[in-house]
């Protein structure tokens, strides 16, 4: 228990949970009920459909690993195909990608052909996690990859154990889930970063017809919103009149809340899976 409490991506854990309990007190204190609850929305959509990335990349990842790992020695046309489609994933930069994703979910919206709220949140997490989830497959590739090197695999082989438990549960599940759960933090924070600078951009830089679509509000789309570019703007404002920093925390709540819970959340999501490696050697 000592031993748990002392790594550092525990204390992180418990340093972003603090940080985020304190601004969310302040801010029931000072900041008016319709722009908490904006950034209420904001930020549990935000991490919502962070955590089904997750589950999108976790499971894309670990069957692209293992469909890879078959194919390489089975059928050598399907690993080509398969490597080809999966380069081509990788081709195009995440954000771009998820840009014309998210562009495209607005654009059903409008439509019409898109307004269960759920069916919007799914796919907004699956193209998210389409231009991720190679990072979980390199990982687990390269898990595999290590094992057999060694006499590992081929002592299991001899043994009679099916190549699909050796890979899936003592090689992914069972030497490897500290591995892959670390991974998981790094595509959490990815996920949360990509997510809130596409609705940034589509919220401040595309044509009025898209910016009309309600899509989920985010930590992003929060900060896109007129009075919180105002309230940073006013940041500028300390620089020449230091008076004015007083009032900074009270009457400029909405941009400085939005920008801190995302830049903060970004910072302890980091910590937390570089102190979570350190704590298991990884």
């Amino acid at each position: 228990m000592m031993r748990l409490l002392a790594g550092r991506d525990v204390r992180w854990l418990a340093i972003w949970l603090g940080g985020l309990g304190l601004a969310g007190a302040w801010n029931a204190a000072f900041l008016n009920r319709p722009a908490l609850a904006l950034i209420l929305t904001g930020f549990l959509n935000t991490f919502a459909v962070a955590g089904m990335v997750l589950v999108f990349c976790l499971g894309a990842g670990w069957g692209a690993a293992v469909a890879l790992h078959y194919s390489e020695e089975r059928t050598r046309p399907g690993y080509l195909v398969l490597t080809f489609l999966l380069n081509l994933i990788r081709s195009v930069p995440q954000i771009v990608g998820i840009l014309f994703g998210y562009v495209w979910i607005a654009e059903a919206m409008k439509r019409g052909t898109l307004r269960n709220p759920s069916a919007i949140f799914i796919l907004m997490s699956a193209v998210t996690a389409l231009f991720i989830f190679n990072e979980m497959s390199d990982l687990m590739r390269e898990r595999i990859a290590h094992f057999k090197k060694g006499d590992f695999y081929s002592a299991m082989r001899v043994c009679g154990i099916s190549k699909a438990r050796i890979v899936n549960f003592h090689i992914l599940w069972k030497n490897s889930r500290m591995h892959v759960f670390n991974k998981l933090i790094s595509v959490f924070g990815m996920a949360v970063f990509l997510q809130c600078s596409v609705s940034f951009i589509i919220s401040v830089g595309l044509s009025t017809e898209v910016d009309l679509i309600t899509l989920p509000s985010t930590l992003g789309s929060v900060l896109a919103n007129i009075d919180s570019k105002q309230d940073i703007l006013a940041v500028g404002y300390t620089f020449t009149h230091p008076a004015y920093i007083t009032r900074m925390f009270f009457n400029h709540l909405q941009g400085l809340t939005t920008a801190f819970v995302l830049v903060f959340s970004l910072l302890c999501i980091h910590r937390i899976s570089t102190g979570f490696a350190e704590r298991h050697r990884l």
